[in-house]
């Protein structure tokens, strides 16, 4: 069975909406409002290495689709390997970065996972993270936390009973100059 990890950046308050744009009111909070350190970004480097396929859902792929294939630099990995949209709304014709795949819901996600392979990363996507976690499809997180509190926006965990991971174990943490914080965690099944 493939691991499934969430990837994302947060803030203090749990909001995981626009970091680096978008339409939250303060979108792009993650470069605007708090200093660079390349160091708190060496885990995306290792994300990059050690996953085997991509997920996302409909609005991510969107956003990184046009931007991310230019920028083969950063992204050469990211760009070759399989990539999953899970989206009820896109055609399987719709996808131009490639190779990309549409998945209809969690269904096919959790066939995807009972698959060979390494790793999938799931890439932002805070309504797909709220989804696969409620379903108890996520394995592990990679939480970029950043010292700023945003109030609104979208969560990476929803409130009321049996919508988040349950039980977490920390399996790595680190501390940045700029205050950002790593922190991996492990779900327990």
């Amino acid at each position: 069975m493939r691991q499934l990890v969430v990837s994302t950046f947060v803030s203090l308050d749990g909001v995981m909406d626009s970091p680096g744009g978008g339409t939250h009111p303060r979108a792009g909070w993650t470069f605007k409002e708090v200093p660079f350190d390349e160091a708190a970004y060496e885990i995306k480097g290792r994300e990059q290495e050690e996953s085997e396929a991509l997920l996302m859902g409909r609005s991510t792929y969107e956003e990184f689709a046009p931007v991310w294939p230019s920028m083969d630099d950063e992204f050469a990995r990211f760009n070759r390997m399989p990539k999953y949209v899970v989206s009820t709304t896109l055609t399987e014709t719709d996808p131009g970065w490639q190779p990309t795949t549409v998945l209809r819901g969690l269904d096919d996600v959790a066939r995807l996972k009972e698959g060979d392979g390494g790793p999938i990363l799931v890439a932002g996507s805070a309504l797909l993270a709220q989804g696969l976690a409620a379903a108890g499809l996520v394995d592990r997180y990679h939480l970029l936390v950043f010292p700023v509190v945003l109030g609104t926006g979208k969560r990476l965990f929803t409130v009321g009973p049996d919508t988040g991971p349950g039980t977490l174990d920390l399996v790595e943490h680190a501390v940045y100059g700029n205050g950002v914080t790593l922190a991996v965690y492990d779900v327990r099944h």
